[in-house]
């Protein structure tokens, strides 16, 4: 596929560029949109391809995405911006903002044990369905009474949707708003930023399509083939909730395509950006931004601090990722800039994350999920990185 690009390209990033155009040779009726700021200014702002192949309508300028779990970076940054304040303690149990929490024995979990995917809850024992899942206090008030999967400080998993409704519930408790509303005045608004917790109607209109690429599908298959019979696969029921999504997040009209979700606040996995917002919101973390600085260096050292690593309590197939305080830092499963970047990448293909050697926000987003390892954003990222170097 040879589409089209549009957009700006500051001069010396060129080659930037041209790895971007290249993650479209192997995908047709593929979008994608990335966008990168240095110290504050826009070098690149990119968009191609195709937002929704059954409209054959093409991705512009004003295109929007589902991030996936992009969108627990972003949570990530509301729990760090109170913690900053004074609001917040990682090292707090979570009873002291939520007591109803305090059941089943998980009175001694910690803010940090949340966001650091350490609490036991990465899946609900309950099968929920979609209906379940688009009512907030449905969710959160069965993890809330739920017996944690394993002893909590017996190790981690990775809390792929209930990690939003854990911190957002305890942001929710600290700040008396909805962890979209909170999202929309700290940081959406200041930014004048196309990014959600929530998608309003009046945006509904601007989504990309998203669709499973050959990989993820061949691979949901392969561990559907592996499965057990009769046992339960925790980590697929951290994806599906049981019956709320399909394993692959996304079917031609459900999933995340589903309108009903895309409007509900799900911040594990359900915001809905723009590659430039998200590049807008990361460089605002590292350094002032369209006159908005959202943390402080102090701030982000102290959420950066590796907190999870290694191999999960349900298993899984090496490299694994690491986690600060709800931030995806630098691993062979997930490389960015350097060792002090930070962000989180998404299903199927997107990342977005920030650098403050660089003074870096990044984002690549694109409507073709595929399995990992995908090469698309980490070969734009290398060729970043290389461009960078003469100027570190």
């Amino acid at each position: 596929m040879n589409a089209p690009i549009d957009g700006f390209t500051a001069p010396g990033f060129e080659r930037v560029a041209d790895a971007f155009a290249a993650t479209f040779t192997r995908h047709d009726a593929m979008g994608a949109a990335l966008c990168v700021r240095v110290a504050g200014e826009t070098v690149l702002d990119l968009w191609g391809g195709t937002a929704d192949e059954r409209e054959r309508a093409p991705w512009t300028k004003d295109t929007i995405s589902v991030i996936f779990s992009c969108t627990k970076g972003l949570t990530s940054i509301l729990a760090a911006r109170l913690v900053a304040e004074g609001r917040l303690d990682y090292g707090t149990p979570v009873v002291a903002y939520w007591p109803e929490f305090g059941a089943s024995g998980k009175d001694a979990i910690t803010v940090r044990d949340l966001l650091a995917h350490r609490s036991g809850l990465a899946a609900p024992r309950d099968v929920l369905t979609l209906e379940d899942a688009v009512e907030w206090d449905l969710v959160t008030g069965r993890l809330a009474a739920q017996e944690p999967l394993w002893e909590v400080g017996e190790g981690h998993a990775y809390h792929a949707l209930t990690h939003g409704w854990l911190i957002g519930e305890v942001i929710r408790r600290v700040t008396g708003a909805t962890v979209g509303q909170y999202f929309a005045e700290l940081v959406a608004e200041p930014l004048h930023a196309d990014a959600w917790i929530g998608l309003p109607p009046g945006a509904r209109h601007r989504v990309a399509h998203m669709r499973a690429g050959q990989t993820l599908t061949a691979l949901v298959a392969q561990q559907a083939a592996a499965r057990p019979s009769g046992e339960i696969d925790w980590s697929d029921r951290s994806m599906t909730l049981g019956k709320a999504f399909p394993p692959e997040l996304v079917d031609d009209n459900g999933g995340f395509n589903d309108p009903r979700v895309q409007a509900a606040e799900l911040p594990g996995a359900g915001g809905i950006a723009s590659a430039r917002a998200l590049a807008s919101i990361w460089s605002s973390t590292v350094v002032e931004t369209d006159g908005v600085r959202l943390l402080d260096p102090g701030t982000v050292q102290d959420a950066i601090r590796p907190q999870t690593e290694g191999t999960p309590v349900f298993g899984g197939q090496a490299p694994f990722p690491r986690w600060g305080m709800g931030f995806q830092l630098p691993s062979l499963a997930r490389e960015y800039l350097g060792p002090t970047s930070f962000g989180h990448d998404g299903a199927g293909g997107q990342v977005a994350f920030a650098d403050p050697a660089h003074q870096v926000g990044f984002a690549y987003l694109t409507n073709i999920m595929e399995a990992g390892p995908d090469p698309r954003a980490t070969s734009v990222i290398d060729e970043l990185r290389r461009t960078l170097r003469p100027h570190s």
